[in-house]
């Protein structure tokens, strides 16, 4: 086990339990190889027969819980870590792993409470700060803002894992604060293997095969903005396949493409190794990545070096860190020349703007009643539909001077959860603006949601990070969208699309 050769590890297991049927140690020690090997479900069966001999062992609990959350039982996942939270109030595992779990159900408060506790007990835990941070910006809880963000940049700068890297681009506008958290995170979660699966090969395929991977070939953000973009590849020069690993979810928009490619595989329930093998048995030139270091992202994968060429595009809006990945695709505004320093990967600048879109979305021809939409029959209606957490209380103090200056306007949001709303409702009311000026918006069917835009008459940037389909979504409905252009990508692509849709002044 402590030189990671499993298989041959499992062996050995096997054979301690052929001589003694009952030793719950070599029952926990062949749980964990087994799910390193990714083969979860026999993982699960171990841990369980431990578990059965010994239900108080919270480290068993704990492993359950992990191997539960890998397979996507996450309600299982979440009451093993209960349990082993139960037996073992401060384990330090199970706190982070809950509070992932927490915020994963969308149960932002009660993960900001184990995250807070984390740091209390361990602020040198792995990407505990970042986690913690994070959290609290999913409910616009800012009492510790501006302190936690200098602690998590003062310790990437010095070499610690104290953020995840998506977390890092929410935090922080600096480019190279967010490449030196990429590439502690590769370095140390997803290493590049020793054993590259394709060592130079130069294949002859009459057709250049490119394979997709994402989560998110279903209803989601990413699917909206690429559908089209599958369907107008040249069939005669390439052969696609799309490689789904995130939640099976059959839509019509899976339905749609489905029909996009000509191989849809679901390799969910395959380790990152058992994907990276069928890649290369294939002989896929171009493998792109479309989750990067996002929810339910696999970078593994592309750790096993199983294509020659190796792409970041759309999904993660930064610098991967990892040598296995060597394109990302930008523009002239997101990645300009003098950010290359910003980027192990090779910049690879599409005219005009790197985010693609779908020309056929539908938009509801009925636009709501401003009443319909909770909002006052007359006045300036300024929105923001972005993630609550991309609210900064620097961005937010504009707003409210905003809405004192002009008379009779209100400020339109995204109702994200209940914690966030009130919590904004109280940071308005602590400025000098009644909170019954905040109107928030909640979930619609999409064709719904973009005809909404029509009822408002400027949309509102972010910073450190910038709406992206938000931008999209607004501008495709008509509305003006006023930015502000950060110093790293994730903070400049609302003026990319500005720019390309021909309304520099805006940004």
């Amino acid at each position: 086990m402590s030189l990671k050769r499993f298989n041959e590890a499992l062996v050995s297991y096997d054979r301690a339990l052929a001589i003694a049927p009952g030793c719950l140690d070599a029952f926990f020690n062949r749980g964990v190889a087994l799910a390193l090997l990714g083969r979860y479900e026999q993982a699960l069966e171990s841990f369980e027969r431990v578990l059965e001999g010994n239900p108080d062992h919270a480290v068993a609990h704990f492993n359950r819980g992990v191997v539960l959350d890998d397979l996507m039982r996450y309600e299982d996942a979440l009451a093993s870590y209960d349990r082993a939270l139960k037996i073992k109030p401060n384990y330090a595992d199970a706190l982070n792993n809950r509070g992932g779990l927490f915020r994963q159900f969308g149960f932002h408060e009660r993960s900001a409470l184990d995250y807070a506790r984390l740091v209390r007990l361990d602020p040198g835990y792995a990407d505990a700060l970042g986690n913690a941070l994070f959290s609290d910006m999913q409910i616009c809880n800012w009492n510790q803002f501006s302190i936690a963000k200098e602690r998590i940049s003062m310790a990437v700068r010095a070499g610690k894992r104290a953020s995840l890297p998506f977390q890092m681009t929410v935090i922080s506008d600096s480019a190279a604060d967010q490449l030196a958290c990429a590439k502690i995170y590769a370095a140390q979660q997803h290493p590049s293997s020793g054993m590259p699966l394709w060592s130079g090969e130069r294949y002859q395929h009459k057709r250049i095969r490119l394979a997709y991977l994402s989560a998110d070939f279903q209803h989601h953000a990413t699917a909206y903005l690429m559908a089209e973009l599958f369907e107008k590849h040249d069939r005669n020069k390439f052969a696609m396949s799309a490689w789904s690993f995130g939640p099976h979810v059959e839509d019509d928009m899976r339905a749609r493409l489905r029909n996009a490619f000509e191989q849809f595989k679901e390799v969910r329930v395959n380790s990152d190794f058992e994907i990276a093998t069928m890649l290369r048995t294939q002989e896929i030139d171009i493998a792109i990545d479309l989750k990067g270091f996002t929810q339910y992202s696999r970078p593994g994968i592309f750790a096993h070096r199983a294509a020659p060429i190796q792409v970041n595009y759309l999904g993660y809006p930064g610098a991967m860190g990892a040598a296995y990945i060597d394109y990302i695709i930008g523009d002239a505004v997101v990645t300009p020349f003098e950010h290359e320093a910003f980027y192990d990967e090779k910049v690879v600048r599409l005219p005009d703007t790197y985010q693609v879109n779908d020309t056929k979305r539908v938009i509801a021809e009925r636009t709501p009643s401003r009443s319909e939409v909770h909002l006052p029959e007359s006045g300036f209606v300024f929105c923001c539909f972005n993630n609550n957490f991309k609210i900064t209380p620097d961005f937010f103090d504009i707003w409210m001077r905003l809405l004192k200056r002009v008379e009779g306007s209100v400020l339109w949001l995204r109702e994200d959860n209940a914690a966030a709303s009130r919590n904004l409702k109280m940071a308005a009311e602590a400025r000098g603006v009644r909170a019954e000026r905040l109107v928030f918006a909640t979930h619609m069917p999409l064709p719904d949601h973009l005809a909404r835009h029509r009822a408002a008459n400027l949309f509102l940037d972010t910073l450190p990070y910038n709406a992206h389909t938000t931008t999209s979504d607004a501008l495709w409905a008509g509305l003006p969208v006023l930015t502000c252009m950060g110093s790293a990508f994730q903070g400049r692509v609302a003026a990319s699309l500005l720019r390309a849709t021909g309304l520099p002044e805006l940004v």
